[in-house]
Formats: C-alpha cells, sequence, structure tokens
C-alpha cells in the first residue's frame, strides 16, 4: 500500500486531473437532468395553473327533477365515496373538493321592486356550497338560516350593483313555481383568490335583446334547506362535486398516468346521467407533445455534453499513461504482463476516482429538482469508465513514442480506413433513421438515434483529418518561403500529428457542435417566434374590441405617437354559399388591404398583403383571398353574409396563411374593405385596428378604443352608454408584448435552460480539450522549445510558436464543429418537432448574430489557454535545468 501512496503523490497532477473530471462528469450527468425535470415540472404547474378551473378541475354534475331521488343532504354524503373511486394517481392530486347544489340561472328570474322591473333582469343563481359559512366575513345581517322562505346572502359588489342590502327581499319566478327569497346579509369573500369562488364572481351577463346592453350574473349564497326549498320550487336542481387540482404537486414523470386517470374517470358516470367536465387531459396532452421534443433537445445536447466529458476522461487517461510510458515498458521488461499493469495502474485510480464521483454526485442532489430512475446508472457508468481508462490504456502501452507520424505525408493502413468509413457510414445511417422515426418515442429516446448528432460530429473529425495534409502541406511551403521561421517552424509542428489528432480534435469537434447546434436551435426558434409574431400581430401593436364606431380610426391615430391606423373586421365563423351551392362557414377578415400595408409597412413588420387585398375596386364580385381548404369547397366563388349582407366574391387567390389572422388556421377568408359595395346606411362596424407608430401608450389607445365602442352601443341603444355595459372591453396587444408572452411559461423555461447548458457546457468542455491537447505534447515540445532558445528563439516567439502550432486544431474543430451544429437543425428536419415551440410556423434555419463574435472570443479564449497551459507545464518541467536558455531576448 505505501508503494501506491508513492506512486499517487509522484503522479498526484495527472490523478487530480482525472480526479477533477470525474467530479466533473459525476456532477454535470446528475445534476443536469435534475435542472431540466425541475424546470419541466415549473412549466407543467405554470400551465396548469394558468387554466380556467372547468378545465383544470374535475367537475361532476347531475340535474335531479324530482328531490325526493337524491336530496342534497344524500348528495353531499356522496362526496368522499366518488374520490374514493377516482383512478390512482387523482386521489393523491386532489387538493380541495367541494359540494354544490344550485338552482338557475336557467329557468328561473327575479321579480319584484326596481332595479329588476326593466326588460332585461339580472340573471341569478342560488347556490349552496359546502364550506361556506368559513369562506365568508359578514359586512352587514348574518348567515342563512332555514325557514319558510329561502334566506340569501350576497358578495358586497353585487349587492351595490343590484341595490341589494340586508332585509331586501324577491321572488323567484319560473314556469313551474316561484319562491319567495329573502336577503338577510351582505359579505365579502375571506381570499377572493381561492378556489373556493371559482365560477361565484359576479360577472357581466348578454341581456335576450342585444340591443338592451349588458346586464349581470349574481350569485347568491345559501344553506342546504334554502337550496332544497328553491329547488322544489323551480322542480329542478343541480348538483355538482368539484374536486380542485393541487397543482404543486404534479410532476411530468406522472403524465401519461394522470392523463389515463382523467380519461378513466370519464368512464365512473355510469348511465351517463352524471356527466363529468374538465379540460384537464387535453391540456396534459398538449403539454407533453411539446414536452417531447423538449426532451428530445436536451437528450441531443446531454449526449454531446457525455460524449465531449468522455472524451476529455480518455484525453486525460492517455496523458498519465504517455507520461509513465517508460515506466510501463521497464515493467514488461522485466517480465510483467498486461494484467500486472493494469493492476497497478487500477490501485491509483481506484484511490481517487470514486471518492470523485461521489463527490460530484453529492454536489448533484444539491440542485433543485427531480432525478431520473436511470440517473444512477449513468453515474456508475462514468465511474467505471474514468476508473478503468487509465489502467485499459496502460496495458496498450507500448515502447517509447516520442516520435509522431508525419500527419501531412502519412497514409492510414487499410484497418483504420475501413473504421473511419465504417463511423461515417452509422453517422448517416442515424440521420435517415432519424428523419424517418423521430428522435422521440412516447415516453423515452432511442440512445443510438439522439447520439447521432455525435457520430456526425466525430465523422467530421475523420474526414476533417483526413482532408487536413494537403491544406497543411500548402500553407506549409508558403511560410517556409517566409522570412520568419515561427510560423514554419509552428506549422511544422502541426504537421507531424500533435496535437492535430483525431482524439483532441473529435472532442473538440462534439463540444463545438453541441454548443452551435444549440445556438442554431435557439435562432432558429427565435426567428420563427418573430415570424409568428408578424403574422399575428403584424403591426406595432394591434387593438381588438367587440364593435367600434366607424369614427374610432381618427380616436386612435389621434394618440400620440401613431403614424398609422389600420380597420378591420373579423368573424369567426361566417356562413357563405359556393357556386356550387355547398353551404359552409369559415373565419373571416374584411380588412382595407392598401391602409394594412401602410401601417405594416411602418411597423416594419416582415408580412405582406396578397395583392388581391390591396387592389383597387374593379365592379363585380370583390376579389376573395382563400385557404386550400375553403377553396376545395367553394369552387370559383360565391357569397358571404358579412354583418347581415350579403356580398358576392370570386376566389381570387389561394395561400396558405395571412397576416392577422390566427397562425397554423387551415380555413379562413379574406375580403378586401375597399373593394366591397357597402351602402351608407349599413357600414361595416370595424373590431379591430392595426396600429403603426413608436412611444405610444397603450392606456391612451385602450381609452381611444372604449370611446369607440360606448360612441358605437350609444348610437344602436339611443342613450349614453358606460364602460360596465360593453360587451368586451378594448384590449391593446403590441408586437412586443405578444412576443415576450411567446417565451413565458410552458416548457419555454426548460428551452432557457436548454440554451444555457448546452452553449455554457459546450463552451467549457472545448477550452478544456484545448488544454489537454496541449499538456499531451507539453514535454516534446518543451524540449523543442529548449533547443530552440540556445539557438536565439525568444520568449515572445516561443509563444507565438505555440498558437501558430494550435490553429490547424482550432480552426479545424470550430469550422467543422461549427458546420455540422448549425445544418443539424435542418438535417434532422421534423424530429426536432420545432414547430411545437413556434406556435406552428416552419422558420428558417438561422443562428443568432452573437455567435460569430461568440466563436471568436472563444478561440481568443482557447488560445489565451494554451499558453497558459504551456507556461504552467514548462515551470513544473524545469526546462530551464534540461538546457541552459541564456538571457530573454
Amino acid at each position: 500500500m505505501s508503494a501506491v501512496l508513492r506512486r499517487v503523490r509522484a503522479y498526484a497532477g495527472h490523478l487530480g486531473l482525472l480526479a477533477v473530471l470525474s467530479l466533473a462528469a459525476a456532477l454535470l450527468f446528475s445534476a443536469l437532468p435534475r435542472a431540466a425535470n425541475e424546470f419541466t415540472d415549473r412549466g407543467l404547474r405554470e400551465d396548469i395553473a394558468g387554466l380556467p378551473y372547468p378545465a383544470r378541475d374535475l367537475t361532476f354534475r347531475i340535474a335531479v327533477k324530482n328531490l325526493e331521488d337524491l336530496p342534497p343532504t344524500a348528495a353531499e354524503s356522496g362526496l368522499p365515496e366518488l374520490e374514493g373511486q377516482l383512478p390512482a394517481p387523482l386521489p393523491g392530486l386532489i387538493g380541495e373538493r367541494w359540494f354544490s347544489a344550485m338552482v338557475g340561472p336557467e329557468g328561473i328570474e327575479p321579480s319584484g321592486p326596481p332595479p329588476y322591473a326593466g326588460q332585461c333582469r339580472p340573471h341569478l343563481q342560488i347556490r349552496y356550497q359546502g364550506g361556506y359559512d368559513a369562506a365568508v366575513r359578514m359586512v352587514t345581517g348574518r348567515l342563512p338560516k332555514p325557514g319558510a322562505s329561502t334566506e340569501v346572502i350576497v358578495d358586497s359588489d353585487a349587492a351595490e350593483l343590484g341595490k341589494l342590502s340586508a332585509g331586501s327581499k324577491l321572488k323567484l319566478a319560473s314556469s313551474s313555481g316561484s319562491r319567495p327569497v329573502t336577503v338577510v346579509g351582505v359579505f365579502t369573500p375571506v381570499d377572493r383568490a381561492a378556489h373556493f369562488w371559482d365560477g361565484l364572481a359576479t360577472v357581466p351577463a348578454s341581456c335576450p335583446n342585444p340591443l338592451d346592453g349588458l346586464t349581470s350574473r349574481i350569485t347568491m349564497l345559501t344553506d342546504m334547506s334554502g337550496a332544497a326549498q328553491a329547488g322544489k320550487a323551480v322542480e329542478e336542481i343541480g348538483y355538482e362535486w368539484r374536486f380542485a387540482l393541487a397543482v404543486e404537486r404534479l410532476r411530468t414523470s406522472e403524465l401519461a398516468s394522470v392523463t389515463k386517470a382523467v380519461a378513466d374517470t370519464r368512464r365512473l358516470t355510469g348511465d351517463g346521467q352524471i356527466s363529468v367536465n374538465t379540460g384537464l387531459d387535453t391540456a396534459l396532452g398538449d403539454f407533453e407533445a411539446r414536452l417531447r421534443g423538449v426532451r428530445a433537445l436536451l437528450a441531443v445536447v446531454q449526449a454531446g455534453l457525455v460524449a465531449t466529458m468522455l472524451g476529455l476522461l480518455v484525453l486525460a487517461a492517455r496523458l498519465m499513461t504517455d507520461r509513465r510510458r517508460d515506466e510501463f515498458a521497464l515493467l514488461r521488461a522485466r517480465g510483467a504482463g498486461a494484467g500486472a499493469v493494469v493492476l497497478r495502474t487500477l490501485r491509483e485510480t481506484a484511490l481517487v476516482v470514486p471518492a470523485a464521483v461521489l463527490a460530484g454526485w453529492a454536489l448533484a442532489l444539491l440542485v433543485p429538482g427531480r432525478s431520473n430512475p436511470w440517473d444512477p446508472v449513468l453515474v456508475v457508468l462514468v465511474g467505471a469508465a474514468a476508473l478503468f481508462a487509465a489502467p485499459v490504456l496502460a496495458a496498450f502501452t507500448r515502447g517509447d513514442a516520442r516520435t509522431r507520424r508525419d500527419l501531412a505525408r502519412s497514409r492510414p493502413s487499410a484497418r483504420r480506413l475501413t473504421a473511419e468509413l465504417f463511423v461515417v457510414g452509422i453517422a448517416v445511417l442515424g440521420v435517415v433513421l432519424v428523419r424517418r422515426r423521430g428522435l422521440a418515442g412516447t415516453d423515452s429516446v432511442d440512445p443510438y438515434l439522439v447520439s447521432v448528432p455525435v457520430l456526425l460530429g466525430l465523422a467530421a473529425a475523420l474526414i476533417a483529418v483526413r482532408l487536413l495534409p494537403w491544406p497543411l502541406r500548402q500553407v506549409g511551403r508558403a511560410a517556409a518561403r517566409a522570412r520568419g521561421a515561427v510560423p514554419f517552424l509552428g506549422l511544422a509542428q502541426a504537421g507531424r500529428g500533435a496535437p492535430v489528432n483525431v482524439g483532441p480534435l473529435a472532442v473538440l469537434v462534439v463540444a463545438v457542435a453541441t454548443g452551435v447546434f444549440t445556438a442554431s436551435v435557439s435562432g432558429t426558434i427565435g426567428a420563427a417566434r418573430d415570424q409568428a409574431t408578424d403574422r399575428e400581430i403584424a403591426a406595432d401593436a394591434r387593438v381588438d374590441g367587440f364593435a367600434f364606431d366607424p369614427g374610432t380610426g381618427a380616436r386612435l391615430a389621434a394618440v400620440a405617437g401613431v403614424d398609422s391606423v389600420a380597420p378591420a373586421l373579423t368573424v369567426p365563423a361566417a356562413p357563405m354559399t359556393g357556386t356550387s351551392g355547398r353551404r359552409t362557414q369559415a373565419p373571416l377578415l374584411v380588412v382595407n388591404g392598401v391602409d394594412a400595408t401602410k401601417a405594416m409597412a411602418a411597423s416594419g413588420v416582415d408580412v405582406r398583403m396578397p395583392d388581391a387585398l390591396t387592389g383597387a375596386p374593379s365592379g363585380g364580385p370583390a376579389p376573395a383571398v382563400v385557404s386550400p381548404t375553403v377553396a376545395a369547397e367553394l369552387g370559383g366563388g360565391g357569397t358571404i353574409d358579412v354583418q347581415g349582407r350579403q356580398y358576392e366574391f370570386r376566389v381570387a387567390a389561394v395561400v396558405d396563411s395571412l397576416p392577422m389572422l390566427d397562425v397554423g388556421g387551415s380555413r379562413f377568408i379574406a375580403l378586401p374593405w375597399q373593394a366591397l359595395p357597402i351602402p351608407e346606411f349599413q357600414p361595416i362596424v370595424p373590431t379591430r385596428f392595426l396600429v403603426a407608430g413608436d412611444g405610444f401608450s397603450t392606456a391612451e389607445l385602450r381609452a381611444a378604443g372604449d370611446e369607440g365602442q360606448r360612441a358605437y352601443l350609444s348610437r344602436v341603444l339611443g342613450h349614453p352608454v358606460t364602460d360596465a355595459s360593453l360587451h368586451r372591453r378594448a384590449t391593446v396587444t403590441t408586437w412586443d408584448e405578444y412576443r415576450a408572452d411567446l417565451d413565458k411559461g410552458g416548457v419555454n423555461g426548460v428551452l432557457g435552460f436548454f440554451y444555457a447548458a448546452g452553449a455554457a457546457g459546450a463552451a467549457v468542455l472545448a477550452l478544456l480539450a484545448v488544454g489537454l491537447a496541449v499538456l499531451a505534447d507539453a514535454p516534446g515540445r518543451g524540449r523543442t522549445l529548449s533547443r530552440l532558445r540556445t539557438m536565439g528563439l525568444s520568449l515572445r516567439q516561443g509563444r507565438r510558436l505555440l498558437v501558430y502550432e494550435l490553429v490547424p486544431l482550432v480552426a479545424v474543430a470550430f469550422v467543422a464543429g461549427g458546420s455540422v451544429g448549425v445544418v443539424l437543425p435542418g438535417l434532422l428536419g421534423p424530429a426536432l418537432g420545432l414547430d411545437g415551440f413556434t406556435v406552428g410556423v416552419t422558420g428558417r434555419i438561422s443562428v443568432d448574430p452573437w455567435l460569430p463574435a461568440a466563436a471568436l472570443l472563444l478561440i481568443a479564449a482557447a488560445l489565451g489557454l494554451a499558453m497558459l497551459v504551456e507556461s504552467m507545464a514548462n515551470r513544473r518541467m524545469r526546462l530551464g535545468e534540461v538546457l541552459r536558455l541564456g538571457e530573454e531576448n
């Protein structure tokens, strides 16, 4: 054991380097999945938490005509039983649960004194919900009690809106009966943001006659007895068992099981009288589809980082065995076999590598997140690779290898050439399979297909080594004719095979390819999202509303900072009849193409209106731009209903997408506003405006839009209206806001982590590869430098010599690795699923503009690191004691 410790102390630098790389590898391979899982879990929770409660929660509903069949008390007692029937893992994900009994608002209307004497009365609902007494804080009055009349309490907002107070009396009347209702108290919620109040807030509601404007939907709380009495009066009561999801307990590892459990829950309804209402399974399915693409991207980046780190471990092990080549040769000369050499080296690595791997794994546990089940296996494999790399390489070490192969003149052996062609072949085969099968399956990724980018990087390195001799010969000849000796000597060193050999070059190429691939994906997704924003917003800002007065455009143009305004009408489903007589419907856009083109040009968006929408009126049917599916249904033209009036049109153009419409929509029709024969007595009422400008206030735009909506509604109703009467308040969406929203929530958090991990990890590992490449040939280079110093080479020239020697390695690595990284997104094609991150827009492959500058900075850092490593290595080897160097020039 003492002999082993002496060798460990003697080779502490090499073993320490191996230990540090082992620790970094274990940390990387354990921490990266944990952090990725943290971001994906967080994104899932944010997505589900942002859903409206009908889509987020599980709600069972039933309508009962005869209360004797299922009284409210019996229905409430079934809440625990129903929860117990939920398939796993849903019971563990339920946070809160409530039973509700409700009457109305359909089928009942209030009667009594004002404000309920008008034609448009509020929509009222009487509701009992378990635990309501603890969720309210009484302002005036008391809680309901059983009695001759149904007693209710109302929210303070509803009381102010309806001029209600404790003591107010109402009468619920329906076609089947009536029931007196007494308001006994006014309350405020203890926590208005609590899930208890989902669906109970007072909200605007439409009047039966649109000309009457808006009214309100008011929920009045009562006890179980009051709900039962109201249900008997109208001969119908609704029961609801609602289970609120504890979003904070969701994990992406349970996506499939939760989705299946929700689907199984729908089968709990038995004879179909009870309905299950939720959109949770749909939301989870959509998130899982996007998550597959993210996992594929992460797997590609992780495979590149893993391959690079393993390559660095092999280089570090090779560095140690090369330094001890004479020792191993002496052992062989004394009769030691390969097994003895392996055991000798294994005893040394076993003292440092396992401890380093365990330390890296322990540090990874400090990273927030959740480990994958296979992470310990990966750490063990990495530890085994680090542990056995040096012993295995030591077993194959033979003799003195200080003479290096002349890269510029030597020819590869047939065996080696066959192996290299095999690597290139399986890389090409992998690309074909990836394009056919994709990277990700339902729950996992194919290890071989995920490693295709790594194989492509390795193939690029092999090809680069084979193609490098010719340019090296040409540059070497040019350098030989030059006046200075440093370029010639540096390129001659590179041409002799060090450090430009397959090992360091392959590691560096894979690292660079991983980083550039990350940047390419980032740039591609960013460009596609920019394109999606251009199509959706189509200007600097977009103002939407229910209906605007024709003078709204002038109001918007008067806002400071606004340069151009264009009106438009959007209809979700406009009925139309084709020339063949077939009736159909599709989203409709009526836009003034001339004004819209001006607004788009002033905004600088990268979209344009089709010529059919920008032309001048020519008489006859209006030219229409339609999607391919609508064109197939209509034929050559037809008639369409636009706000109650029929207009004839002809199909003038068929396009896949249009600005101002939902990105990815497959059905639409667009008409030019200026080409329609619009009568003065029935003008088209716009619902949208494009706004171009700079420095405008969105609040002022919103106020101008609401003023236009009030003007329209006042003209229709014949009297002034307030904002509370508007069907829909005006909304302003700027280009920057919409673009920023595309980067928020969902899987975007893990995408950002993917960018950071890929770029930073690749940069650090590339620098380490350069450092190890320099260390690998430090002794031979040091001896050469010592001899050259005695011949008059200065210290500065010695540093330049290293730069010239490294230029081929760095240049080839960045060209080969950068080329692989740039073409990978397009080469892998739909297998990456990038459309899932870009609102359905297929973006062109692009790279962020900062990448060239970052590459130059990384090259400079690599050369600086190389000189630092060289200086440290020379100082440690004490070259000045080997040969007298004389004074520095």
